[in-house]
């Protein structure tokens, strides 16, 4: 019998006590003595789990007296201190389900007495690691102003968490109890993803091609899919000690042909799908204020100096400009370019009034445009509008701010070139994921400050908006994402911030400036740091401070050394319990660099003045993504300055849900909120002058 979904939490935890009752009364009046060791260990584990429970409840009532307070407003309630609520509810819903199957079967001659022990203590693991999630969100709740989510305490529990998370046990989370928190029909999918990255990472560095290792770990994934604990304890040591590279080459595996191959046979047909590289040259556009004088946009120069700007064609129906000669003089070559019926007539419908420009996710470290062609292809059909998504460098080999640089000039280029693209560019929005979330907001950052056109509206996916390591409830998430593990977000923090990149190096396409000299380079980007640093020098005032630590001449901090010692035990915690520990410690370096706290890299810490005059932004998080109040709170701060602004929260997805759209009903779902909202940036009354003034042609 499942537990209802509304269930309160004072009914939850009483069925959970009854339930464990009911199997320590069960096993205690079995006859069989087969099973005695097995025995024992379910009936040691219920009276653990009710132990667990006791200390649980309290703590649970405390978070839902109070939570609403985080919300944006009572029409959108979510935050990291509901989400946890949320994932200790299903954790112990699942347990009482469990616990219910044990009381009723285990007197049967098929119950596996073994197995059933192995899934409970799975649970009973779970749910003591959420206890101490909620002991230190309690820290948090104490510790904060009213309202706030993120700890800026210096020295504080963000410092805290990451020393915790070195040693705690996470390998339960990616074992039995893998995906738990997220939508039945996730899980199927997620454990094909733990499982091929732990094969993947048995293989890694030998010497194959990316594909070649997909291709050997796939014989010996099986004994991951029978072991569950194996699986866990690989994942454990894979997500807290392989390099940025291992993630980068698994992420990257869905750019294979073979693979991308595969999933345009489920993806909609669409007539033009065309890789471009536009040379990086120096574009003129139209003053916003002043439409009769222009602005200078200068090509992308951090790092390497000039270079191109790759991007991605997708539109539904072939529009005029779409297979001129004009454009496709920057077509590169990657397959079928206009993807044309062979008995399409090549009849051209007009240019739309509509452009969608688009940034991919993927840390800023992996992934292009081809891995988010599927949604991409799905939204042109259903929005009617040709898409532009931009291939932009990725980190650590192109840090900030590369990325935002060529995103900048794509923009800038497409709105001059509309007619190009098959568009009058009358309304343009910008819409990303993740970090091409991060990247939306930033780019329309910087058309406020160069006086170019503001896109029509923004549309961010679980947008990263807060790129340093303070914590706050929903980021101690990264404790159990099997998806976005903390030392997974630091790496990625850490790349794009610069501080541990590897030699700044193009990949192709240098010109002249290319040719300065090594020490010329590190002179400019030492004059880039200094930079950062001034400019946060004169908005220090308005923004909050970056937790205390001790910072090394290469800008990296270590939160604790890689040491059998354990860390302190933490205040947080009562004295009569301590999290579950691990032997397998993380070798974890924090990122801290000025950079982090640039307002072109974090926008929640932007200072009013770079935030006025944003467009509507329309924002789409998951309730269990770990990056959730990283929306919320930068939803708040939009909403206090008067600025236009929506939060929508879809409930049991993970972060990256968009590129999982035929995954599942509920991602496609969350998808289409998506789609509507772009479709409310189009169809929204007349904008300002500033905002429609088309480009120079």
């Amino acid at each position: 019998m499942s537990v209802p979904s509304d269930m309160d939490h004072k009914d939850a935890f009483a069925a959970l006590q009854a339930v464990c009752s009911e199997v320590i009364i069960a096993l205690n009046g079995s006859p069989d003595s087969s099973h005695g060791d097995h025995n024992d260990r379910i009936l040691g584990v219920m009276r653990q789990i009710q132990e667990h429970g006791r200390s649980v409840e309290p703590l649970i009532t405390g978070f839902t007296s109070v939570y609403h307070h985080f919300d944006l407003d009572a029409e959108t309630p979510g935050n990291g201190f509901r989400t946890l609520v949320k994932v200790v509810l299903s954790c112990t819903t699942h347990i009482i389900q469990k616990a219910r199957y044990i009381a009723s079967n285990c007197s049967g001659p098929f119950f596996r007495m073994e197995h059933n022990a192995a899934e409970m203590e799975a649970y009973c693991s779970a749910l003591c690691q959420l206890r101490a999630l909620l002991y230190l969100a309690q820290g948090l709740l104490n510790d904060n102003a009213h309202g706030q989510l993120l700890s800026h305490e210096e020295g504080g529990l963000s410092k805290r968490f990451a020393q915790e998370y070195i040693s705690m046990h996470k390998a339960c989370f990616y074992g039995r109890c893998l995906g738990f928190q997220f939508s039945p029909s996730l899980r199927p999918f997620l454990q094909t993803v733990v499982i091929s990255m732990v094969s993947f990472g048995e293989n890694y560095k030998k010497q194959q091609t990316g594909l070649g290792i997909a291709a050997l770990s796939f014989f010996t994934s099986g004994k991951y899919v029978m072991d569950p604990e194996l699986r866990g304890a690989e994942f454990e040591r894979i997500t807290q000690n392989l390099d940025m590279q291992f993630w980068k080459s698994f992420w990257n595996i869905t750019e294979t042909e073979l693979l991308s191959g595969l999933c345009r046979i489920t993806s909609n047909v669409v007539q033009v799908n065309l890789t471009l590289t536009v040379p990086g040259e120096a574009l003129s556009l139209p003053l916003a204020s002043d439409p009769s004088l222009v602005v200078s946009v200068p090509p992308p120069v951090a790092h390497w100096g000039p270079g191109p700007v790759n991007m991605r064609l997708i539109s539904h129906t072939l529009r005029q400009g779409q297979d001129s000669a004009e454009l496709l003089a920057f077509s590169r070559p990657e397959g079928p370019q206009l993807s044309l019926p062979v008995t399409f007539n090549r009849q051209t419908s007009p240019l739309s009034p509509c452009l969608l420009i688009h940034f991919h996710g993927g840390g800023f470290v992996a992934q292009t445009s081809k891995s988010h062609e599927n949604y991409l292809k799905s939204w042109s059909k259903d929005l009617n509008v040709p898409v532009l998504s931009v291939d932009y460098s990725l980190a650590p080999e192109a840090p900030f701010p590369r990325a935002l640089e060529e995103c900048f000039y794509a923009y800038c280029w497409a709105l001059k070139n509309c007619h190009l693209l098959g568009s009058t560019a009358e309304r343009v929005c910008l819409a990303g994921d993740s970090a091409g979330g991060n990247l939306c907001i930033t780019v329309s950052m910087r058309s406020i400050s160069h006086g170019v056109r503001v896109p029509d509206g923004i549309v961010a996916a679980y947008p990263a908006t807060l790129l340093t390591t303070d914590a706050s409830p929903s980021r101690l998430l990264t404790l159990i994402d099997p998806l976005l593990p903390l030392s997974v977000l630091y790496k990625c923090i850490d790349a794009y911030a610069g501080t541990g990149s590897q030699s700044i190096k193009p990949a192709m396409h240098l010109d002249t400036l290319a040719a300065l000299g090594h020490d010329t380079m590190k002179l400019l980007n030492s004059i880039t740091q200094r930079a950062n640093t001034w400019f946060l020098s004169l908005t220090e005032q308005k923004e909050p401070s970056l937790p205390s630590s001790t910072t090394p001449s290469n800008g990296i901090s270590t939160s604790a050394p890689r040491t059998e010692e354990r860390p302190q035990e933490s205040r947080e915690y009562p004295e009569n319990f301590e999290p579950l520990r691990s032997s397998c410690l993380v070798d974890l370096q924090t990122p801290c660099t000025p950079i982090m706290r640039n307002p072109f890299v974090s926008p929640l810490l932007a200072p009013d003045s770079l935030l006025k005059g944003l467009p509507p932004v329309h924002l789409v998080a998951s309730a269990l993504d770990a990056l959730l109040d990283d929306s919320v709170m930068f939803a708040k701060k939009l909403r206090n300055m008067n600025q236009p602004v929506t939060l929508s929260v879809v409930e049991d997805l993970p972060h990256g849900f968009l590129s999982l759209v035929q995954v599942s009903k509920e991602t496609q779902e969350a998808s289409d909120i998506c789609v509507k909202r772009i479709r409310e940036v189009f169809q929204q009354e007349e904008p300002s002058t500033a905002y429609r003034q088309p480009g120079l042609n």
